[in-house]
């Protein structure tokens, strides 16, 4: 191998370990119910778009709306989730955006009683990165894969 194809072999699993820990910190604070700090991970004009939900959510105020609704469901029915993101696939953009594209999966545990899968997912991410260069997300459209 080249030194040029090792330095980029190096910086692809260099990106792929930054968005990888991106990603486990992100879906452990919407498990943890840290909304405002989830919403924090997109962008101030951000977009959070789902096939299950009546519309997209834009903007880190109604994202983080979006989250406590959901999370205040769940805790009025007594359920906990877990996302669990794999398959990650990763690209650079020509203009400095990265598109990530992985499986998502949500574990459901009802206090007291037993655990499930609760629903499959694609999901479909443009990350960009902020001033500091901590990478956020610009746009999020997740695909269940029970609504056709």
């Amino acid at each position: 191998m080249s030194d040029l194809n090792t330095r980029t072999a190096t910086t692809a699993n260099e990106l792929r370990t930054e968005v990888e820990h991106f990603y486990a910190r992100q879906m452990q604070l919407l498990d943890d119910h840290a909304c405002e700090e989830w919403a924090d991970t997109f962008t101030s004009d951000g977009t959070f778009d789902a096939n299950g939900l009546p519309a997209p959510s834009t903007g880190r105020a109604a994202i983080a709306a979006g989250a406590r609704a959901a999370t205040s469901r769940l805790e009025a029915e007594g359920l906990v989730h877990r996302h669990w993101l794999g398959m990650l696939t990763i690209s650079e953009n020509d203009d400095r955006t990265i598109t990530a594209r992985s499986y998502a999966l949500v574990v459901q545990t009802r206090l007291g009683g037993g655990t499930s899968l609760h629903r499959s997912t694609l999901c479909h991410d443009v990350l960009t990165r902020d001033e500091n260069g901590r990478l956020q997300v610009y746009r999020r459209t997740v695909t269940r894969d029970d609504i056709a």
